[in-house]
């Protein structure tokens, strides 16, 4: 007989959200999601805030506790933008390591891109080029299978810099268009013959645009640029408690979704694409690949 399948553990310490994927290679035993906010405050101040940290520990905890019940022999946990930029970071680390068992690795939006890439085409195809975008809370990722660019602009970052007041008002949304474009002004891919989008705001779009329950798998479904304009339009006219009451929508997202959909918008004009595909296999699957290529 073979040998047991070896199971990994893969974590990523978002900006907006604490992820847990646990694998054998062969099929996933389960994937986690907790909005915590990490980054929520970062631009501004920093410094990741006592109660995000909190927040995410307790998720975190959660996550080491998943692992050891499901006989975790390897794992790694992955650090992004939030904690690019907290200068308490380390000390939130090691908070994260106890929870974990492993202490986090902060990587650069070129690394986050790469996992990114590996993860999103593992079973996604169509026309080439593909081009694999990461909406996160703080930073953007475009990825080619030659290029990557790393863009420090994200769902929680638009939110926080131009777009604070819900229903958003016109200029609110102007100036976050500005923005957006100004910061994907100098990003130059090529040509796309395929979009594939993911992370949180791509994978709850496709949902949002045909009213979906919120349960539903978008994984490779396409969401139109017509779609996501009529998603932005919806969404700018609704207040947080409305837009959490969205029954496409997990409501954790309500606070930042209309920044991350026009971040989607800026993603989908500077490249050119007429539709995004959504998919849930990511930067987690990357991660996960390669612990179980070492195991």
């Amino acid at each position: 007989m073979g040998q047991p399948a070896v199971k990994v553990g893969a974590v990523d310490i978002g900006t907006n959200s604490m992820r847990l994927l646990i694998t054998d290679g062969l099929t996933p035993v389960g994937r986690w999601e907790e909005v915590t906010g990490l980054g929520r405050g970062v631009d501004r101040t920093g410094n990741l805030s006592g109660e995000a940290i909190s927040i995410s520990i307790d998720a975190l905890e959660g996550f080491g506790r998943l692992m050891a019940s499901h006989g975790v022999e390897s794992r790694k946990a992955i650090a992004t933008s939030a904690s690019r930029e907290g200068s308490n970071r380390e000390a939130f680390f090691d908070l994260a390591e106890r929870a974990l068992g492993v202490r986090p690795t902060l990587i650069d939006g070129q690394e986050e891109a790469r996992l990114a890439y590996a993860g999103a085409t593992a079973h996604l195809d169509g026309p080439k080029p593909l081009l694999v975008s990461d909406i996160g809370g703080g930073s953007t990722e475009f990825v080619t299978a030659t290029a990557a660019v790393s863009v420090d602009i994200g769902s929680v970052r638009v939110t926080e810099r131009a777009i604070p007041s819900r229903p958003a008002p016109a200029a609110e949304l102007l100036a976050a268009r500005e923005m957006i474009g100004e910061m994907f002004s100098s990003v130059r891919m090529g040509a796309v013959g395929t979009l594939i989008g993911v992370a949180g705001t791509w994978t709850e779009l496709p949902g949002l645009a045909r009213g979906l329950p919120g349960s539903t798998d978008t994984q490779g479904m396409a969401v139109t640029r017509q779609e996501l304009a009529n998603v932005i339009d919806t969404l700018s006219e609704l207040s947080v408690e409305a837009t959490a009451g969205l029954p496409s929508l997990n409501p954790k997202r309500a606070p930042v979704i209309l920044g991350g959909a026009l971040v989607a918008e800026g993603v989908m004009d500077v490249v050119g694409a007429g539709k995004a595909l959504a998919s849930i296999e990511d930067s987690l699957d990357g991660l996960a690949m390669t612990l179980l290529a070492l195991a």
